[in-house]
C-alpha cells in the first residue's frame, strides 16, 4: 500500500521537466559593493587630484591601497549577489554572479543522492559565498533560506541556496533511478 500511494504521489507532482533551474537572489550585497565603489573612487580622486605632500610612495601606497580594497570588495560581493542551479541529464550546474564564475560542474554519476534542506543560513556556514566546512562540506550561500544538499559518491556533501530547492531534488531523485534503471537492464 505505501508503494501505491508513494506512486499516486509521483504521478500527482507532474511531469519531471528535461532541464530544471533555480535561482537565489541576495540584495543586500548590494550595498557592499557601492562601499568598495566608494573605495576605488576615493583611489581614483587621490591619484588625480593628489593633496600629498609627503612623497610618491605614501601616494602610491594610498592610491593602490585603495583601489584594490575597492575591486576586491566589488568582485567579492557582485560574485555572490544571486546563483543560478541548472539540473539536466547530465550533470547538477552552479553557476554565480552575473559572470558565472566561480562555476561547479556535479557529473550525475558522481551523484549519490539529494536532499531538501529547509534553512541554510550564513551564520551557520561563517558567511556569503563559497564555504567550507569539514563536518558539512562545501557550500555556495548567497542568502538564507531553502537550499539543495547534493551527496558525492565520495563521501562528499555540496550545499547551495536555491529557490524550490525541492523541485531539485525531485528532478535529481528521478535523474538518478533513470540512471540506476538504465544500468540494470544493461547488466
Amino acid at each position: 500500500m505505501r508503494d501505491d500511494l508513494h506512486d499516486h504521489e509521483e504521478a500527482a507532482a507532474g511531469p519531471v521537466p528535461e532541464v530544471w533551474t533555480g535561482r537565489a537572489t541576495n540584495r543586500a550585497q548590494w550595498p557592499l559593493a557601492a562601499i568598495g565603489g566608494a573605495f576605488l573612487a576615493l583611489g581614483i580622486q587621490l591619484a588625480v587630484n593628489s593633496p600629498w605632500d609627503s612623497g610618491l610612495a605614501p601616494l602610491l601606497m594610498a592610491v593602490i591601497g585603495c583601489m584594490a580594497a575597492g575591486l576586491l570588495i566589488i568582485f567579492g560581493t557582485l560574485a555572490f549577489v544571486h546563483v543560478h542551479v541548472t539540473v539536466d541529464s547530465d550533470a547538477v550546474e552552479v553557476r554565480c554572479g552575473h559572470v558565472g564564475l566561480p562555476r561547479r560542474r556535479i557529473p550525475l554519476e558522481n551523484v549519490v543522492g539529494a536532499s531538501f534542506a529547509p534553512r541554510v543560513t550564513p551564520h551557520d556556514w561563517g558567511g556569503w559565498g563559497c564555504r567550507w566546512r569539514p563536518e558539512k562540506g562545501t557550500a555556495v550561500v548567497v542568502r538564507r533560506g531553502e537550499g539543495l544538499v547534493v551527496r558525492l559518491g565520495d563521501g562528499r556533501i555540496f550545499t547551495v541556496t536555491v529557490d524550490d530547492a525541492e523541485d531539485a531534488v525531485k528532478v535529481i531523485s528521478d535523474r538518478l533511478r533513470s540512471m540506476a534503471a538504465r544500468r540494470a537492464t544493461q547488466a
